[in-house]
């Protein structure tokens, strides 16, 4: 537990489905006491945008209201991350609502439109690297505006960025040269901010995991399984013996780690890219 969380605002981006890493973070910050509000797309929006990878306002809100049941300072709000004005209105939406903004957690992304590098279409590369890095971007630039209007908070600064990266960060990997390309580029935005945010007090640090099966890391499963030839069942098998640790990762090992970048007993931490990976990487 952290009890420097009490009371302090975060907003968790792609945080609108079951059983994902937004929810298991939205979670674990409202535990602490953090005031929250989840966003998510809210709605599908054809082959860029299917079931798999978007959390439906429906689906949002039945989020929203179990986490409720562990803390009722829980708000929920859609947009487009690829779209600034739409990014700037949730930042606004937290402030109105609870008065500041002291946390940003970048966890929305696109980790579905997999595939061989020569039929990737423009369309596809587009919305990898524009919900991913110019999202994040975006979302990181109007919060800090907000955490800047804000004074400093003894023995916490005066505020969080965390930004949630994956062993794809640091590592290259087959049909998804996209997504590599968007998480190389994330690691690269934290560590920049950290040195140009450092001296007023605000940390910016990623958090990199390896695979977590949440809804859409089932998909993702069915689909890499498929592509090497082997059943889903094989396809883990492997993926655990390259894992020191021996098992994959679940959502609250994200969390966990996510809680503790938030807290005061990380605030001499910034322009980290943390890796959550049961040992599988090391740099």
């Amino acid at each position: 537990m952290y009890p420097d969380l009490e009371g302090k605002v975060a907003i968790v981006t792609g945080a609108g489905r079951r059983k994902g890493l937004g929810e298991a973070i939205a979670r674990k910050l409202a535990e602490d006491g953090a005031k929250l509000v989840l966003h998510d797309l809210g709605s599908t929006q054809g082959d860029m945008a299917p079931a798999h990878g978007v959390g439906a306002s429906e689906e949002m809100a039945e989020v929203a209201a179990d986490i409720r049941a562990i803390n009722p300072d829980v708000s929920t709000f859609q947009a487009d991350m690829r779209e600034e004005a739409q990014v700037q209105a949730l930042i606004a939406h937290a402030v109105e609502k609870y008065a500041r903004l002291d946390i940003l957690v970048n966890n929305a992304g696109v980790g579905y439109l997999f595939g061989p590098l020569v039929d990737a279409t423009q369309e596809m590369w587009d919305t990898v690297l524009n919900v991913n890095l110019r999202g994040s971007f975006f979302a990181m630039k109007h919060a800090v505006r907000q955490m800047l209007s804000q004074p400093v908070q003894e023995n916490w600064g005066r505020g969080r960025v965390v930004s949630i990266g994956s062993r794809g960060s640091k590592s290259g990997s087959a049909l998804t040269s996209s997504y590599i390309a968007s998480k190389h580029g994330l690691v690269g935005l934290t560590r920049s901010a950290a040195i140009e945010l450092g001296p007023e007090q605000i940390t910016v640090n990623a958090v990199c995991p390896n695979h977590v099966t949440t809804g859409l890391g089932s998909w993702q499963n069915e689909f890499m399984a498929k592509a090497r030839g082997q059943t889903v069942d094989e396809y883990l098998a492997a993926m655990r013996g390259r894992i020191p640790l021996g098992r994959v990762g679940t959502p609250d090992d994200t969390a966990n780690a996510c809680a503790f970048l938030c807290s005061g007993q990380a605030r001499y931490i910034t322009g980290e890219a943390m890796n959550v990976s049961g040992g599988e990487e090391m740099h």
